[in-house]
């Protein structure tokens, strides 16, 4: 039961517009005394954590009551969710795209393990997102019911570990560390990632003085670059020494596009994005070579596989992003120019320059002008690097037009995912809308093709390609401070995976549109199947599903056919743009043999059959 306390306290922040306001104006007293719960909840609010995204069950009503009482006084938003993966996608796109810092909130047991295995996709991208599971009690009086069933202490706590940077609320007086510990990872500067809070039962409601002072502020982390001049002079040597210069702007790009921009430049190189980059350097932009790696294209594959120099910056070099370690194999030295130390020691024949990105390009920058010596580039290397780009180009106009193809699945023509993917990236630009990709054949179509001019217009969960990402993130747009059109690519596996938006999106105002490209398969995994046995197994799907009928069945949704042309798909997503809530449109799009249903594959990958000659391959390199 709420006390006058708790009810007052809500208020007052409410009405002064947060915690520092409330403190510094003498509207709250310097001490009070709170339950656990409580105090989690004024030191997430002092770090600027509004939103709560939350399955409420027995083994968080504490703080649920908590976060009731603060919700209707409008000192934090709570959002009731059905599904705790669905719900850990809304919360890491609120994060990534909007960047604002929510909390995830789940009981004890299933609950928490479900949003555990959905922050996945926030710690493989970076995201920092704080989760509070509900945890066993801490004076083991027997087996608390929902948790891990084992004799071992802390078990919850393992798991957290092992998943990354977590902490048990044993007590009471913990809070300041945990809370600490919290804001130095989700607020990181350099690839952030979840806080796991575990809160046993028992401790949510026990009650102590706090003085609301001792609550840690969120982390204000400074720039920072190395302060010697040698670095920076050994990788100016390699520039001024090698010919041939590849730039792989990596997922930590996004934030300093300008820079890599003028890095390419000064070093009369060519830049290679991975899916998560797409955007850093302007589509047109002469030296942006697009996406390399184990998908990639022409000419993102072939500028990596020719490059004498390669400099890294912002890439942890995922096994697709850099061909399984053989992605560079004429590659002779490394500057690599990273937040974190282990991803900017990864090569061999390294200079390391570690630091903010931003920081680090503009001290490099500076000294190269100071030297005064100029590239020695291959400008014949240049203009194939640019031919192969023009090649790439012109692929991409024949097989993302309106081609329809004869499919056995459907029984007749239909788009193929290509022409169809295209249709609705140009519809997104055209209104302003964010691209969100799903996972599969959907994701590597998808950063293939794009033509985008800014990091922000697409955002392809390929950290962990978690099917049902997409959809779930629509969610966020109604969460937002300041809202964007939203328009998720979603393949009919990843939709069928994780489809709770249906309800979430209702429930919530959430507007937005998921496009279903429904090939009745896991296509991108039947490809790869074909590619390396020469046939493809269990990954195809007989029933038949009217994901229209499905759409709306629920009030709210409005369920749309996209046809089988590029104008009835056009005109299919004008209909759904139109309407004021969620809408779905499906469209049948074309697997099998013929390459005109796909864009291709240019990279190598440790995989299956493939794995002998990758590791032979990786053994001999230099770097």
């Amino acid at each position: 039961m709420a006390t006058a306390g708790i009810k007052e306290r809500a208020h007052i922040i409410a009405r002064m517009g947060g915690l520092d306001a409330a403190i510094s104006s003498g509207a709250l007293p310097e001490t009070v005394e709170v339950s656990t719960s409580e105090s989690l909840v004024l030191g997430l609010l002092r770090q600027g954590v509004r939103k709560f995204l939350g399955v409420l069950g027995h083994g968080n009503t504490d703080i649920g009551e908590t976060i009731r009482v603060y919700h209707e006084a409008g000192a934090l938003r709570f959002v009731q969710c059905r599904n705790e993966i669905a719900m850990a996608h809304a919360a890491t796109a609120l994060a990534w795209i909007y960047g604002e810092t929510p909390a995830v909130l789940t009981s004890i047991g299933p609950g928490a393990l479900q949003a555990m295995a959905g922050s996945l996709a926030a710690a493989s991208n970076g995201i920092g997102v704080y989760h509070i599971y509900g945890d066993e009690t801490t004076h083991g009086e027997g087996p608390n019911m929902q948790q891990i069933p084992s004799r071992r202490q802390s078990q919850f706590s393992r798991l957290l570990d092992a998943m990354g940077d977590g902490y048990t609320l044993h007590t009471p007086e913990a809070l300041r560390e945990a809370l600490r510990r919290g804001t130095e990872t989700v607020h990181r500067p350099y690839f952030a990632a979840p806080f796991y809070l575990a809160l046993p039962i028992n401790v949510q409601a026990k009650r102590r003085k706090l003085r609301l002072e001792s609550l840690p502020r969120r982390l204000q982390a400074r720039r920072v670059a190395p302060v010697d001049i040698d670095p920076y002079d050994d990788a100016c040597r390699l520039i001024e020494q090698h010919r041939r210069i590849v730039i792989k702007a990596g997922g930590g790009t996004r934030r300093c596009a300008l820079a890599v921009a003028e890095l390419s430049e000064a070093a009369d190189g060519v830049v290679v994005l991975s899916p998560s980059s797409v955007g850093v350097m302007p589509d047109a932009h002469p030296r942006n070579m697009h996406v390399g790696g184990s998908k990639g294209s022409l000419s993102g594959n072939y500028a990596m596989e020719t490059a004498e120099l390669l400099v890294v910056v912002g890439s942890r070099a995922v096994c697709q992003s850099d061909c399984s370690g053989t992605g560079y194999p004429a590659a002779q030295a490394v500057i690599n120019i990273n937040g974190d130390i282990a991803d900017a020691n990864h090569y061999n024949r390294t200079v390391l320059l570690n630091g903010d990105i931003g920081a680090v390009i503009e001290a490099l920058l500076k000294r190269w002008r100071e030297r005064n010596i100029g590239s020695n580039s291959d400008k014949e290397w240049l203009a194939l690097c640019r031919s192969k780009k023009s090649e790439w180009s012109q692929l991409k106009q024949e097989r993302c037009g309106d081609i329809r193809l004869l499919d056995a699945a459907w029984g007749r023509e239909v788009l193929t995912q290509p022409a169809a993917i295209k249709v609705a990236a140009d519809f997104a630009r055209t209104i302003g809308a964010v691209k969100l990709f799903d996972a599969g054949d959907v994701q590597a179509n998808g950063f293939q093709l794009v033509e985008d001019d800014d990091p922000d217009e697409s955002f392809t969960e390929a950290g962990s390609s978690y099917m049902g990402f997409a959809a779930s993130a629509i969610l966020a747009g109604a969460l937002a401070d300041r809202p964007r059109p939203m328009i998720a690519f979603s393949g009919d596996g990843s939709f069928v995976m994780n489809s709770q938006i249906l309800v979430d999106a209702v429930a919530h105002g959430a507007r937005g549109t998921i496009v279903i490209f429904d090939n009745r398969r896991m296509a991108a995994i039947s490809s790869l199947q074909v590619a390396q046995y020469g046939k493809d197994f269990g990954t195809s799907d007989a029933v038949e599903i009217d994901f229209v009928a499905w759409a709306n069945a629920f009030k709210g949704v409005k369920g749309l056919f996209g046809g089988y042309s590029a104008a009835e798909l056009h005109a299919a997503l004008g209909q759904a743009n139109a309407h004021a809530g969620l809408s779905v449109v499906h469209v049948p799009v074309y697997w099998g043999g013929d390459d005109r249903g796909g864009l291709g594959v240019y990279g190598r990958w440790n995989v299956g059959p493939w794995c002998e000659f990758v590791e032979e391959l990786y053994g001999a390199q230099r770097i």
